[in-house]
């Protein structure tokens, strides 16, 4: 497993009757990979993981391994119980996912003793490569630098961190005590490029579901250090990248995906569409972007109809 380059936090499509659209979703997986994804990350937080029954989260698994070819497919692995999270692992490892992007469990929020234990012995049911998702905005969880160093002391399957704390301080205290040990992506989509400059080597990223081709261009101008480009281009998706790190950042995203043509705003309650002001909000900052949308080339979607599900 290669933990660099950009990565999507695939959205979850759903048909009218709101079950899981696996065709569009294997469309979607090639497209992506197609406008220069290096891989590709199925439900996590984006991908109403919560929503989905432990059938539907296999049967996505499968259809993103198929559509992805020889492209790695990470799965989320997020769960009420231990016990399920490891279930789900085992199930993704014999889908044909190449890793695990490991989950504080939902709901329960404890101390590190706890949550170490659960995090731990999912890596420890699993030859796959394993990736910690540290999101203490959303899950009230923290796993600090000294803790991920425990961690990665224990488990030789522990490649990176997928960093979401919205401070990029931690990439660099994150380094600081592991050196080179982990990789570290961001999962903030407006710090990537401050991400980048810290030391982050991937990225984790959300509005790329509904524009690959920019997010790729942008995480190569940081990377490769040109930083006039890369802010001209920041400076344009920042508006749309600040849909990410708000409550309703999965309604936003799926709304933007389907105001540009690459999927639909369908979203399973508890969640509803977003609406009202909201939604007159959303209308001016996407119209603004697109009046003003850089001119970088992209492989149209339709050009990945053929992929079967």
């Amino acid at each position: 497993m290669i933990w660099s380059g950009v990565m999507p936090a695939m959205t979850t499509p759903f048909d009218n009757n709101l079950a899981v659209d696996h065709t569009f979703l294997a469309h979607h997986a090639a497209w992506l990979l197609g406008n220069g994804c290096t891989g590709l990350v199925a439900l996590g937080s984006l991908g109403e993981g919560a929503t989905l029954e432990a059938s539907e989260k296999v049967d996505v698994l499968k259809t993103v391994v198929r559509a992805a070819g020889k492209a790695p497919v990470v799965a989320g692995i997020a769960a009420l119980s231990t016990q399920a999270a490891i279930r789900l692992g085992k199930e993704a490892e014999q889908a044909g996912c190449s890793a695990l992007m490991v989950l504080p469990p939902y709901v329960y929020s404890s101390d590190w003793r706890e949550m170490k234990a659960h995090v731990a012995a999912v890596m420890a049911s699993t030859s796959l490569s394993c990736m910690l998702y540290n999101n203490p905005v959303a899950y009230k969880t923290d796993f600090l630098p000294s803790q991920i160093a425990e961690l990665a002391e224990e488990h030789a399957n522990f490649h990176a961190v997928k960093e979401s704390s919205a401070d990029v301080r931690r990439v660099t205290g994150i380094r600081e005590v592991l050196g080179d040990r982990l990789k570290i992506l961001t999962g903030v989509d407006d710090g990537l490029v401050e991400g980048v400059a810290a030391g982050a080597e991937g990225w984790i990223a959300g509005l790329v579901n509904a524009y690959p081709a920019e997010s790729v261009k942008l995480f190569n101008l940081a990377k490769a250090g040109k930083h006039q480009e890369a802010f001209e281009l920041y400076r344009w998706f920042l508006p749309l990248l600040r849909m990410d790190t708000v409550p309703k950042f999965v309604q936003l995203i799926k709304w933007v995906q389907e105001q540009a043509g690459v999927g639909s705003a369908r979203v399973r309650p508890p969640r509803l569409e977003i609406a009202g002001e909201e939604l007159a909000a959303a209308r001016e900052v996407f119209k603004t972007a697109l009046d003003s949308r850089p001119a970088i080339t992209e492989i149209p979607i339709s050009n990945f109809k053929g992929v079967a599900a």
